[in-house]
């Protein structure tokens, strides 16, 4: 390793192996590095010993950056960097910093002039949209949409909306337990004849990916309770 940097270390989503999503090259980092920021310890243990066996998970640190995380700790999370030591940031599932914690000890190693090094990996999102065949010049991604059913059902007509204004694919997620119930909304709100795209266990053993007519998918409803997916729209 040239020099210290914060890595963004991506890790396969789901049970994938991590020889089928991850190149060589980012478990050659991962064995220099002693400090990680993880979304969960026990996830990011399990992880790295599956990665490499010989590494000593009892000889690294690791920094917890989750929703109950208060600003005032990322500080500390960059003090290795301060010290010469690289730093490595990992998410449950994907890539870190998109759709997941990180951002933020990101935004602040830039602020305090620290290089900044993302690892290539799998991103359910990109990877949703490059198996579409939607729109990938121009799109965004909404994450999760409101529960209020009212509030849900004016965001799809908004982004639906886009797909026709602004000739843009629009992407977002729900909760897994919840899938079932926004498929139904969106067959329920979406013209006949948008295109909807369901991807659901990318890079996993059940990898399913569909595009129809909303008018085609009312007869071909898929069972997706409690299986992650990710949802697109297009025209």
């Amino acid at each position: 390793m040239k020099s210290p940097a914060l890595f963004l270390i991506p890790v396969p989503l789901g049970d994938t192996g991590h020889r089928r999503v991850l190149p060589e090259y980012n478990l050659d980092v991962i064995r220099e590095i002693r400090h990680f920021v993880v979304e969960n310890v026990r996830s990011a243990r399990r992880f790295l010993k599956k990665a490499d066996p010989s590494i000593m998970i009892a000889d690294l640190t690791f920094y917890e950056l989750n929703g109950h995380t208060p600003p005032e700790a990322l500080a500390d999370f960059l003090e290795p960097l301060a010290r010469g030591e690289s730093v490595g940031v990992m998410s449950e599932a994907g890539c870190p910093a998109i759709a997941d914690p990180g951002a933020e000890v990101v935004a602040l190693a830039h602020r305090r002039g620290f290089r900044v090094v993302p690892l290539a990996g799998p991103s359910s999102i990109l990877m949703a949209l490059m198996a579409s065949g939607f729109n990938g010049q121009r799109f965004a991604f909404h994450g999760y949409l409101p529960l209020d059913a009212s509030a849900q059902a004016e965001r799809i007509r908004a982004m639906e909306a886009r797909i026709y204004s602004q000739n843009e694919t629009q992407i977002f997620i729900e909760t897994p337990y919840r899938n079932d119930k926004l498929m139904a909304d969106l067959v329920r709100v979406c013209r006949p004849l948008t295109k909807l795209c369901v991807a659901s266990g990318i890079t996993c053993e059940d990898e399913w990916i569909r595009t129809l007519t909303v008018r085609d998918w009312k007869n071909r409803m898929p069972e997706l309770n409690k299986k992650p997916a990710l949802f697109l729209l297009y025209k």
